[in-house]
């Protein structure tokens, strides 16, 4: 996967993102193009030529912050996965270009340290509750709504709101409701009935695959915010 263009910091291609999320490549630019018309990127999509099979197909390239923001929102699950393989980019392929003078050079070496230690730092953070919430999922069936904020240690207004920003939930006759597109994918379950009062009611509940995918999202904005 050659994504590098001839500069002095490196970038990740939309069609490298539409692999490591596992995504179609053409989902991958319109949610980039998404991301622009919101003014949420640092820099303006530019298109790129690549040839595959002797067709002529066209790509955008992204810095480190932006492809993050994009993978926050298209996969969060795949953040990891993206933020290892920037890591491999700037130990091949990235060297720092330093300052010809030895003061400016040192400034610049310590910023690039401090950076990459913040990210880190911010990693080893969040991934003890993705380990516990990994080993949680194995052992316990779907939760309720308070009970998995519990689980994440997230407030019940932010994960609200984080749900229906994102896209996954919304709220039908005021209760929050998980997009068909997410019951499908298996981190909800929905139960509906009547009670003995001969009123309906409908349940949701996260699945262990929908908590751990939620905590994949959290993570993400974590990140995203910083």
């Amino acid at each position: 996967m050659n994504n590098l263009v001839s500069s002095s910091a490196p970038t990740m291609s939309s069609r490298e993102i539409a692999e490591l999320v596992k995504s179609n490549h053409s989902d991958v630019k319109r949610s980039a193009e998404r991301l622009h018309a919101a003014q949420l990127l640092t820099q303006p999509l530019a298109e790129f030529d690549f040839e595959h099979n002797g067709n002529t197909y066209h790509e955008y390239r992204f810095n480190k912050r932006d492809s993050l923001v994009l993978v926050a929102r298209l996969s969060p699950e795949f953040t990891a996965a993206v933020v290892d393989r920037w890591q491999e980019l700037e130990e091949k392929n990235s060297k720092p270009a330093l300052p010809g003078d030895y003061l400016s050079a040192l400034k610049a070496l310590t910023a690039e340290v401090e950076q990459r230690q913040l990210l880190e730092n911010k990693l080893a953070v969040a991934e003890p509750k993705v380990q516990f919430v990994d080993s949680y999922v194995l052992a316990r069936g779907a939760l309720g709504f308070r009970e998995t904020c519990k689980l994440l240690k997230v407030k019940e207004s932010e994960l609200r709101a984080l749900l229906v920003d994102q896209k996954v939930m919304y709220y039908l006759a005021g209760k929050l409701t998980p997009y068909a597109n997410h019951i499908d994918a298996g981190r909800f379950t929905v139960k509906t009935g009547e009670a003995d009062n001969g009123h309906a009611f409908t349940q949701v509940k996260f699945t262990p695959k929908g908590i751990q995918w939620i905590a994949g999202l959290l993570m993400a904005k974590q990140l995203e915010v910083a």
